[in-house]
């Protein structure tokens, strides 16, 4: 099948079979290899995307539903001369990552609840992260980079 579609604010073409999940289409079709393959069962979190601004598991979506949308992965949440953006740079600067397998898919969907609730409580955030896991860092600093992100101060609650 063939597939058009905008990613990361440009327009791509490629084919997959029926079956191709969007992650794999994204990571092998595409090269956007930011987007990780943690579980395939849409348990992890790891390959979350963005899809018409919304923010979906890319393991859960076939290819082909998103045929003609707008997709945004890691790769296209820097600025556009190529720095990060503030909100990867707060999960730099506030040490939210360990190994960084899971930290694609946390920053996106960071971006999405940041984009819903500018400046969500240390709660709204965890909850909103319930969906996506991290074996490493325990969440606290990965809290503390939303926070920092959304311009709130982010002194915490020790866990």
């Amino acid at each position: 099948m063939k597939l058009k579609m905008h990613v990361n604010g440009r327009e791509v073409t490629g084919e997959a079979e029926g079956r191709t999940l969007l992650s794999a289409f994204l990571r092998d079709g595409l090269g956007l290899t930011g987007t990780h393959i943690g579980c395939d069962t849409s348990q992890c979190g790891a390959c979350t995307v963005h899809v018409n601004g919304r923010q979906v598991k890319s393991c859960t979506m076939f290819a082909i539903e998103a045929d003609g949308a707008e997709v945004t992965t890691i790769e296209g949440m820097e600025n556009a001369d190529g720095s990060l953006s503030v909100l990867q740079q707060a999960f730099q600067d506030h040490h939210g990552l360990q190994c960084g397998f899971c930290t694609p898919g946390m920053v996106m969907a960071a971006a999405a609840l940041l984009r819903e609730i500018p400046q969500p409580t240390e709660a709204q955030i965890r909850a909103h992260l319930d969906g996506n896991i991290c074996r490493c860092t325990g969440y606290h600093n990965i809290v503390k980079a939303i926070l920092a992100a959304s311009g709130q101060p982010v002194a915490m609650a020790a866990e």
